[in-house]
């Protein structure tokens, strides 16, 4: 597990990436500063500078609120703060410290989040 810092206006949060290929991918491109968007009133996704590997990961995942995932299909990390479901395509990444995923739910379409190692 490798610590991040998650900045949000001001607030921050920590959070554990996973040890696994895509997770290691991610830490690569550190520090990262990204425009996030809600979609389907369930998560919050921002477009990755490049793909990260599917390699060595499952074919899909059913993540969890507050974990961290990376949705190869579009490129995008993902912040969970409801129930997706399983999709093909997902990996989870990490898991957000937070308690409460309600600042990340409250964030308008645009909203800047920085990523840095903790």
């Amino acid at each position: 597990m490798t610590d991040i810092r998650i900045t949000v206006n001001d607030q921050i949060f920590t959070a554990q990436l996973a040890d696994n290929p895509t997770a290691h991918d991610l830490i690569d491109q550190l520090p990262l500063t990204l425009r996030f968007r809600d979609f389907n009133h369930v998560e919050k996704i921002a477009k990755l500078p490049r793909p990260l590997t599917m390699a060595g990961v499952p074919a899909g995942d059913d993540p969890e609120i507050n974990d961290i995932g990376y949705y190869a299909p579009s490129g995008d990390l993902v912040l969970y703060y409801g129930d997706v479901g399983y999709w093909n395509g997902i990996v989870r990444i990490g898991r957000l410290n937070a308690q409460d995923m309600s600042l990340i739910e409250r964030q308008p379409d645009g909203f800047e989040l920085t990523i840095d190692r903790g």
